[in-house]
């Protein structure tokens, strides 16, 4: 299960190197900076799954993903818990954000300073930026790893290992940042499955 919501990237092996504070500043405003955030989105697991759908975000800790048929997967987050709805199974589960590294990326002050986040990873190039997050309090939650393009900057997958070892990504495409979202997209109702493709 948390590793279709936390599937909330790319997977580029690259040597390990010195990040600078230009860099570590450039990440966290472009994070901070966003608004609301529109997207498609392709996930695929390590495990040989792969998925499509739809992601909104709206700061601070809003979310929803929509997964394409055959998935019937909602996935909500009102700011103060997130629901996952398998509508094929008709079931509903609320799950703390703490328990899902991705939410990172839905905070308002996100600062890679060591206390809350450190660096364990990074890689930049003339085309991307890739940048690996552990959180330094919690070692329950597992790390994240987010690749921007460089030119123009833009957050384009982010990567976690759930609990049972399985790698999942999830790569942005046709993003819209800080368009106006209607709000009932956080609200979570219930709704019958849909049908699936043949």
């Amino acid at each position: 299960m948390k590793k279709i919501i936390a599937g909330l990237l790319f997977l580029y092996a690259g040597a390990v190197q010195a990040q600078t504070a230009e860099d570590l500043n450039k990440i966290e405003n472009y994070l901070n900076n966003i608004k609301t955030l529109e997207a498609s989105f392709v996930q695929m697991a390590s495990n040989g799954t792969t998925s499509e759908g739809k992601i909104y975000i709206e700061k601070p800790s809003k979310i929803r993903m929509e997964y394409a048929p055959p998935v019937s997967i909602r996935i909500i987050g009102n700011g103060d818990y997130i629901v996952f709805n398998d509508q094929e199974l008709d079931q509903i589960t609320n799950i703390d954000y703490e328990d899902i590294p991705a939410t990172m990326i839905l905070a308002n002050n996100i600062k890679i300073d060591d206390k809350e986040l450190k660096v364990t990873d990074f890689y930049k190039d003339s085309g991307l930026t890739s940048i690996t997050l552990e959180y330094t309090k919690d070692k329950d939650v597992g790390p994240i790893t987010l690749v921007f393009s460089n030119n123009p900057f833009e957050l384009k997958q982010w990567k976690i290992i759930d609990p049972q070892s399985v790698e999942v990504t999830l790569s942005l495409y046709d993003t819209i940042q800080d368009k106006p979202l209607d709000e009932n997209l956080f609200k979570f109702t219930k709704e019958k499955a849909r049908s699936r493709r043949r």
